[in-house]
């Protein structure tokens, strides 16, 4: 072969694509399409393309309220091949949400046979079910037939399908949606039609400029169809509503069941919205087998029509409360319910609307729906105007007329020229029956005259004035919100507006924690366990590493918290149940929180809210604080005490008294009024005793009417009392005097 034929010719231009161009485009008009015919309802009639079209679908096969049912695969078909080419399961699977008085607040197909259930268990296939639309669907679907809305081709150009219904029925807001598209999604919960309609008539006549806020005392929050009690404080729902993104907390709605002798249920009868009641029971059963729920001691599901779900406390001293709230924060008994209102305003551009501008969309869509109804039935009349016109001129000139129509060729023509008629009114005339020439035919045509010129009037006076239009649509509102009122089964408020009970924090986290008696375990190099009981041996040295031995032992529970000083004046915090058991020699506290290097473990206390102590350093300096502010919540601990090389956190002891003594490493005592002792919750403190050499070596708070007490080596108590004690008494700062006789060699008031 040539070297001609063996090289392929050069591309043509029209066949080089640029990749990066080609994709962008694509991907481009794939994300529109999914944003504008999949994921995003319309802001107008709050419908998506499928919701929309299986409606359309089902006004064509004459579903109506008052009609009878149809199967859903005959409605589904008929989605498929005129409006939808997409899969038969996804086009019922929307047909079977619209049907879901648990999934949909105000459903718009009224199924029956099995369309599913709360427990998540599927419907029955397309070919059991039947199905016909719902008044709600009716409302949508309100003036379809007198040009109320556009109506674009079909897929394959065969028929036409609705840009839009024309939606008497604020469906956006009422029965929400979720979708997710291309880089954008929407969540927007269920609402009361009742309320909206108060909002929507609050702009209408009385501040059209109304803020989202400002609705908000017309629309309380959302209204799920499941019911359960919206938590969310007022402020952060008016928050959500005018930036139209936030969340909402929503619970179950429970009661307390006395079963006698004290003994009682918690029964729950209303579950978040979007919650399978199945699955949630399986969850709390899984915690429960997990032992993450010692207040909880079985749950039961009793449900029938109605959802009753039966919670067993594990003693009758359980606080309902606190248990509840430790289902509250482990299961999907409590949910946030996002809101996102995205939505396409007027069915071309995705935004996030605020709830005021949500309402005004729908309303603006209602008078353009008013103003195209009016102006088709002004064409109406108009054309029946001129026909009845025609039909008086042929009653006053009857016989003329009727030798026209036997004699003449042309009847039309002469007709027209005869009596100066319309091609329409002359049309009219030769289609009129027999039936109708009688005597009476007159009268009445008169009178549908009158009626149709009187009605043509009020209607030209409709368009000619926007405040009329405002006022027929507040009329449609208000028998909108008759309908389906706070005072009807549908139109009835089902979620609560609550608040969430005021349970101790403390309290709930304590609740998750099992109660066992402890006895925690310190030795000297700072190794820790906690085996469980009171009556431990800590005292034998074989329990310890070589060389290490005891420091302190304390009896406590799985539910207290520990606190812990190190010379460099930090406090930590430990979880009695977080500490490592009673097998072994236990671990090292420094891989539970962090402790600087060089500096070691001054004392290991049980924390009791509300009480306070004296913390003081080893210069001599100290001050009362309060053992809430000793709560550390991260492994770094928290600084209490300011100290400075060579000077270190030395004493942390319990403050309950109106006298202060103190003594030194000088074996010196001092007593002072606990009023001269500042109350810090940080910093150096004050100077407790005045030192030539040394510093401080034990302090104690006692009431002057007590006197003060030690025990010395032996185990044998000694008071001195506030009288004896003059010759000790003086001033914060002082320097003191040697102690009474009997006082304990190692200068501690506990020998």
């Amino acid at each position: 072969m040539s070297d001609d034929t063996d090289t392929l010719p050069p591309p043509d231009d029209q066949r080089v694509v640029d990749l990066k161009e080609a994709l962008e485009e694509r991907y481009l008009s794939y994300a529109l399409s999914t944003i504008t015919q999949r994921a995003l309802p319309d802001a107008r009639d709050g419908l998506k393309p499928v919701h929309r079209r299986i409606i359309h679908a089902m006004r064509l096969l004459h579903l109506e309220p008052n009609q009878g049912y149809k199967k859903s695969a005959r409605i589904v078909g008929d989605v498929i091949g005129k409006f939808h080419p997409h899969g038969d399961q996804s086009i019922y699977d929307a047909l079977v949400r619209l049907a879901q008085d648990f999934a949909l607040r105000y459903p718009l197909v009224d199924g029956q046979g099995n369309f599913g259930n709360i427990d998540g268990d599927g419907a029955a296939a397309m070919r059991y079910t039947e199905s016909r639309m719902t008044d709600v669907a009716m409302r949508l679907l309100e003036g379809i037939t007198e040009n109320a809305i556009d109506f674009k081709p079909t897929y394959d150009g065969e028929d036409d399908e609705p840009v839009v219904l024309p939606s008497n029925f604020p469906n956006l807001l009422a029965n929400g949606s979720t979708g997710i598209a291309v880089g954008m999604a929407t969540s927007i919960p269920p609402h009361n039609v009742a309320e909206l309609c108060d909002a929507a008539l609050h702009l209408i006549n009385v501040n059209p400029e109304a803020s989202a806020e400002d609705l908000t005392q017309f629309v309380k929050g959302p209204d799920f169809p499941t019911g359960g009690i919206l938590v969310e404080s007022p402020s952060s729902i008016a928050h959500s509503y005018t930036t139209g993104r936030g969340s909402f907390r929503l619970r179950a709605r429970w009661e307390v069941e006395e079963t006698g002798r004290g003994v009682y249920l918690i029964v729950v009868k209303e579950i978040p919205y979007g919650v399978q009641k199945s699955r949630l029971v399986e969850k709390i059963a899984e915690l429960l087998l997990a032992k993450k729920l010692p207040l909880l001691k079985d749950v039961r599901d009793e449900s029938s029509d109605d959802i009753r779900l039966v919670l067993e406390p594990r003693a009758r001293t359980v606080d309902a409360v606190i248990l509840m709230e430790q289902l509250f924060k482990t299961t999907d008994l409590e949910v946030r319910f996002p809101l996102n209102l995205n939505v396409l305003d007027r069915g071309t551009v995705p935004k996030v609307m605020s709830l005021a501008q949500a309402l005004k969309a729908w309303l603006e869509h209602r008078k353009e729906v008013l103003v195209r109804r009016t102006t088709h039935r002004l064409d109406q009349i108009a054309h029946r105007l001129e026909v009845l016109d025609g039909y008086i001129i042929a009653y006053l000139n009857l016989d003329e007329v009727i030798r026209i129509i036997r004699e003449e060729d042309d009847a039309k023509a002469s007709l027209i020229a005869t009596f100066n008629l319309s091609d329409v009114q002359a049309e009219a005339i030769l289609n009129m029956r027999l039936r109708s020439l009688r005597k009476l035919e007159e009268i009445e045509l008169r009178t549908e005259h009158k009626n149709l010129t009187d009605e043509q009037g009020h209607l030209n006076a409709l368009l000619a004035s926007d405040k009329r239009q405002w006022g027929a649509i507040s009329k449609e509102v208000e028998a909108l919100k008759k309908t389906y009122g706070l005072d009807t089964p549908l139109g009835a408020r089902r979620t609560l507006i609550g608040e969430a009970p005021t349970a101790d924090h403390a309290e709930v986290t304590e609740a998750f924690i099992e109660r066992e008696p402890i006895t925690v375990i310190l030795s000297e190099k700072g190794w820790i366990r906690a085996p469980k009981g009171h009556n431990i041996e800590v005292n034998d040295d074989k329990a310890f590493k070589a060389g290490d031995r005891l420091k302190l032992a304390i009896k406590c529970e799985t539910t207290d918290k520990l606190l812990m000083l190190t010379t460099g004046g930090k406090v930590y915090t430990l979880a009695g149940d977080k500490l490592p058991g009673g097998r072994g020699q236990g671990e090292p506290v420094r891989i539970m929180v962090d402790i600087e290097e060089g500096q070691d473990i001054v004392d290991l206390f049980v924390y009791r809210p509300g009480t306070r102590r004296i913390v003081a350093s080893s210069a001599g300096y100290g001050f009362i604080v309060k053992e809430d502010e000793l709560i550390a919540n991260t492994r770094k601990g928290k600084q209490i005490l300011n100290v400075g090389a060579p000077d270190e956190a030395k004493l942390i002891v319990p403050f309950d008294g109106d006298r202060i003594a103190v003594i030194g490493q000088n074996r010196k005592l001092l007593v002072f009024p606990a009023s001269q002792l500042v109350e810090m919750g940080r910093g150096k403190g004050v100077r407790l005793q005045r030192y030539k050499d040394g510093g401080i070596s034990d302090i104690k708070s006692f009431y002057a009417a007590d006197g003060l007490s030690w025990t010395d080596s032996s185990g044998r108590t000694y008071t001195k009392r506030t009288e004896e004690l003059t010759d000790w008494l003086g001033d914060r700062a002082a320097a003191g005097r040697q102690p009474p006789t009997g006082f304990p060699r190692n200068n501690k008031f506990v020998g």
